[in-house]
């Protein structure tokens, strides 16, 4: 029984760290919660009434979410500086509330402020943010001069309710959040080996189904990887462990994503295609019947099954006999050990197999230091040797600092000076709907500005905002009416709703504007203030600076969709350039770069393009051409850069791997490619240019063979396949980009 109930909640704890890597969505919104718990326990002793106790908690939620550092010592200083910043701000929107034409313009300006403040770094974020949402909290409550003292005093202790919560309740170290984060890499990456051995078990009509379970999962993953990657500075002192993790997560990765391309090719009739796992909605190849015999695909399952109980027990402190042996078994297959007999194809699947095995035994040395070596086996021995001396090898390194735009070209001083605007022409049409909730107004333009950068993110941003707030009028005009005026009711669902708010925020925009506008139904319950014409004007308001603001953006400063586009595509092309360049240089016996830190560069650079052609793939946009073109153009890259990713991995085992030899032949049979990306992102960058894709022989035949010259090795084979996948997809990208094909040569 005891051990059934740990069983029930490793797996428990597995599910909630695969939801929620790092538990940063669960963090946040306790914290806040707890904040504003604690600032309404406090002013309740001291008597306060219900206006005080409203903007308590709006303080307590904004002193919370704003700060943003991930060092303790950072957030200490910015909350220090954040509460004096706070009374300012809320006793200038006490004496100008009363004066129109002066406070609009200081509202104006402190809106200025406050986005331009983002060039400052986070500090400067939290602190504009803390200015501009307390000014706002003064018009909320209707702020009067006689009673800022005691207003000031609910501020004072919200900052300090929320500072108990952040340093002392709910601590969140740069080290617990990376401890965090590993665990749900474990958990996604289980999850991943579930889905594949689905893939497995499919029948031909659930292929598509099983497919799209395996592209999310290696999805999410890559997610989880990238969220690692952003954290080892901060949560690993020492940079060699640093590097050394983000080694470990980089092999674990590719060799997951190669495995269940291994699956899919064992279940076509003919190699499957990279792209299969990266265009939504993609069908799987046609699914061929190779001659497995049935105890063959019986120990395909059974292996699959014990890589996931490998990858689950990982880190748990389990290292008994039972799990040594599932181990060795898997790494064995890595020195074809015991392979069964039957097609290359699936016989790849049982040494992917044995890779990602192997994989996982270098992340558990990496997280957790020397393991128990007394069951292994020559096979595992090897293994151990290799990621060793691997792990030796590794050194650190300097990232070169980018050029910043300064002026008007500054995305900080653009967006500032947007705002600006967008908040006049918001404040003007405010007050024509309301004089007395304008606001509301300059709120929603504020808000469509936050983490945009083009004409389009921000119309779809406001479109999601709109649709929330409309919905979330429904949800509160239903609270408001359970609630009546039981007060300490209406205080638990707003508890309840700003949860739901924060840990859906990062999952969904138009969620988190629902749970905003319904706990606004019940704030206003709370100030006597509810109608159903105050919930309406707020749908109004909202649909007023959603437009106010993409009038700003469209015509003053604008970055066009197809321009931002344009120039995270020409980034993307420019690292894929570097890292294949790079990785095949090594490969052909050049100096050791860099070359994780390159592909994970691709990585942050795609996934900003990936974010930015939302507005472009949007399920109602009317461009259905355009959204076609640029989902088939982002699945190529990220086609492309998972073939990069695994050259860069490859290349730097070359030093100290056995089976890896380097072939100055690939430097001159892979220039072809990297020009061809360099031509494609000339023609992004300039329509005109003269940029032309080459076509001609395959990467293999151009390496050619010499008398004498050994047969590759299955490691170099998988290089040149890697190669020519990589060349297939970059000469796939000429067509949707417009980028003529130059006659090959003769």
């Amino acid at each position: 029984m005891r051990a059934a109930g740990r069983s029930v909640r490793a797996r428990l704890r597995d599910r909630i760290a695969a939801s929620d890597p790092g538990l940063l969505r669960l963090t946040a919104g306790l914290r806040t919660v707890g904040a504003i718990a604690l600032t309404l326990a406090v002013l309740t002793l001291l008597g306060a009434d219900v206006h005080l106790l409203v903007a308590g908690a709006m303080a307590a939620m904004v002193a919370t979410f704003a700060i943003r550092e991930k060092q303790l010592g950072a957030q200490a200083v910015t909350l220090a500086l954040g509460l004096p910043v706070a009374l300012v701000s809320v006793t200038l929107g006490a004496v100008l509330n009363a004066r129109l034409y002066v406070g609009d313009v200081f509202f104006v300006v402190l809106i200025f402020c406050a986005v331009y403040g983002r060039r400052f770094g986070d500090r400067g974020t939290a602190l504009g943010l803390i200015g501009f949402q307390v000014y706002f909290l003064s018009l909320f409550v209707g702020a009067e001069v006689s009673a800022l003292p005691t207003l000031c005093g609910a501020i004072a202790v919200a900052f300090c309710s929320s500072a108990l919560l952040r340093f002392a309740v709910v601590p969140a170290t740069p080290t617990g959040v990376l401890l965090r984060l590993r665990l749900a890499f474990r958990a996604r990456l289980a999850q991943l080996v579930s889905a594949q051995l689905d893939l497995l078990d499919a029948a031909p009509d659930e292929m598509d189904k099983a497919l799209e379970a395996v592209r999310d999962g290696t999805a999410r993953l890559h997610e989880t990887a990238m969220m690692i990657q952003a954290q080892l500075e901060e949560g690993t002192p020492d940079e060699s462990a640093a590097r050394l993790v983000q080694r470990r997560i980089a092999d674990a990765e590719i060799a997951a994503e190669r495995l269940g391309l291994l699956l899919l090719t064992s279940r076509s009739a003919e190699r499957a295609d990279t792209l299969t796992l990266h265009l939504p909605g993609a069908p799987a190849p046609s699914v061929g019947q190779p001659a497995v015999p049935d105890e063959t695909t019986a120990t395909l399952r059974r292996d699959l099954q014990a890589l996931r109980a490998l990858v689950l027990r990982a880190g748990s402190g389990d290292s008994g006999t039972g799990l040594a042996h599932v181990r060795n078994r898997l790494l064995g297959y890595r020195d074809e050990e015991n392979l069964p007999p039957a097609p290359a194809a699936v016989q790849d699947v049982f040494r992917g197999i044995g890779e990602a095995a192997r994989s996982v035994l270098g992340l558990r040395i990496a997280l957790d230091g020397p393991q128990d070596e007394s069951d292994d086996t020559p096979a595992t021995a090897r293994s151990r040797e290799e990621l060793d001396a691997e792990d030796a090898a590794i050194d650190g390194g300097e990232e070169p600092s980018e050029e910043q735009e300064t002026g008007l070209r500054r995305p900080t001083t653009r967006a500032a000076v947007q705002v600006a605007v967008g908040s006049t022409l918001a404040i003007v049409g405010g007050e024509l709907l309301s004089t007395q909730r304008w606001y509301w107004a300059v709120l929603t333009c504020w808000i469509v500005f936050l983490n945009t950068a083009s004409t389009g993110e921000i119309l779809v941003k406001g479109y999601r905002r709109l649709l929330g707030t409309v919905f979330g009028v429904v949800a509160g005009i239903v609270l408001a009416g359970l609630v009546g005026q039981h007060t300490w009711t209406a205080f638990g669902l707003v508890l309840v709703l700003i949860f739901a708010m924060f840990y859906v925020a990062p999952l969904s925009y138009t969620l988190m504007s629902f749970f905003v506008t319904a706990m606004l139904g019940l704030l206003y319950t709370l100030l006597h203030t509810y109608s159903l014409d105050v919930l309406l004007l707020r749908v109004e308001e909202t649909a007023l600076g959603a437009a106010c603001g993409v009038i700003a953006a469209a015509l003053v400063l604008p970055v066009r969709t197809d321009r931002r586009t344009n120039e995270l595509l020409g980034t993307v092309l420019d690292r894929l350039a570097e890292v294949t360049e790079a990785a095949v240089g090594q490969l052909s016996g050049g100096p050791a770069d860099e070359l994780l830190d390159k592909a994970r560069d691709l990585d942050q650079a795609l996934a900003d393009l990936r974010a930015a052609t939302q507005p472009l793939t949007h399920p109602v946009t009317p461009l259905r051409a355009r959204r076609h073109t640029a989902r088939y153009v982002v699945a190529l890259l990220e086609t492309c850069a998972y073939h990069a990713r695994t050259l860069a991995a490859t290349a730097e085992l070359l030093p100290t791997h056995p089976s890896i030899a380097a072939d100055p032949r690939l430097r001159g049979a892979a220039g072809r490619t990297v020009r061809n990306i360099e031509n494609i992102a000339a023609r992004v960058a300039d329509e005109h240019a003269a940029a032309r894709v080459e076509t001609g022989p395959s990467i293999a035949s151009l390496l050619g063979s010499d008398a004498g010259t050994p047969r590759y090795g299955r490691i170099t084979d998988r290089v040149l396949r890697h190669l020519e996948r990589l060349d297939e997809a970059v000469v796939g990208l000429a067509r949707p980009l417009g980028v003529p094909m130059a006659e090959p040569r003769a």
